[in-house]
């Protein structure tokens, strides 16, 4: 990528998230994956691992506003539901975010750039940094616009596919569903997950994921589609 095609995506970006940045080397730092070599070690990772905790604080006041009748637990299914990485992900690619990471040829080759794994790390990373540049109301403000649609999208509690398949074998007087971990594939930096579910006397299914929950939850997802349609 060109100097000017980077400068024209960089500012793109800022316009997209309604931030402009003192220092755009913060927003660089948060764009440049591990696989980059010649860059901070680790300052990609320390800048997701700050973001992901500035979003889980922003998107859990947003709740705490937004239903004030609700219960705790209702609350945690809405948080857990966008915070969770398909949902960053989604967002980073409304944001077009992937055009302007910085990534190996390694990862450019293997389609990085719109592997959700990766765009939710950038867009964590993104958020720190938006909150060391600017501090917490700017990040608070950025994240609440980004995430306004994702918040209303449900008007009741989402449920996610594992609670729904518990649910299903309780009613059904069985024992919960058996999780297990099949492989982990993948480099350290990017693995995948397989996970297989087992229920009753019914045939396993497997799920893949880039954490174990995603891969859980995908697992639940085709067990939960195969008991239901057979019924």
């Amino acid at each position: 990528m060109s100097k000017v095609n980077k400068t024209t995506q960089l500012s793109n970006l800022q316009t997209a998230l309604a931030y402009q940045f003192t220092d755009t080397e913060l927003l660089e730092r948060a764009l440049t994956h591990t696989s980059v070599k010649n860059k901070s070690v680790g300052d990609y990772e320390r800048l997701e691992f700050l973001g992901d905790r500035v979003l889980g604080l922003v998107v859990a006041e947003i709740l705490w506003t937004r239903f004030p009748t609700e219960s705790e637990g209702d609350l945690a299914k809405r948080h857990a539901h966008l915070v969770r990485g398909a949902t960053v992900a989604e967002v980073a690619t409304e944001l077009k975010m992937g055009q302007v990471l910085a990534l190996s040829k390694g990862e450019r080759d293997s389609g990085g750039r719109k592997n959700p794994h990766l765009l939710a790390d950038a867009c964590e990373a993104v958020i720190a940094a938006i909150y060391l540049d600017g501090g917490f109301e700017e990040a608070k403000r950025v994240v609440s616009a980004l995430w306004e649609e994702h918040v209303t999208s449900h008007k009741q509690p989402p449920r996610d596919a594992k609670t729904l398949l518990q649910e299903w074998v309780q009613a059904k007087g069985w024992s919960l569903p058996q999780y297990k971990q099949v492989s982990r594939d993948g480099p350290p930096h990017d693995p995948v997950f397989t996970i297989e579910v087992s229920i009753h006397d019914q045939e396993p299914s497997m799920g893949k994921g880039k954490s174990k929950r995603t891969a859980e939850q995908e697992a639940a997802k085709l067990m939960l589609k195969k008991v239901t349609d057979a019924n």
